[in-house]
């Protein structure tokens, strides 16, 4: 049975799921949700561009908060 609430299957992979490797380095909200898009790219759907589009604005966040000198998430 699929547990789409606390193991969804598009966020798995090799034994591990992104939120264990999210908290393992312990990223911050943008790094984190740049990983899970990545990570999950190709899987919840058939085409990965909208997640990898999704990933680059999340990092794109990241980068704009660094250069205004606010600190990074």
């Amino acid at each position: 049975m699929t547990d789409n609430v606390n193991h969804p299957q598009h966020y798995k992979g090799n034994g591990l799921e992104a939120i264990d490797v999210i908290e393992a380095f312990g990223l911050g909200f943008y790094l984190a949700n740049a990983t899970k898009y990545i990570l999950r790219a190709g899987k919840k759907t058939e085409d990965p561009s909208t997640d990898i589009k999704k990933a680059i604005w999340y990092l794109n966040r990241f980068l704009e908060g660094r250069k205004d000198g606010k600190p990074a998430e």
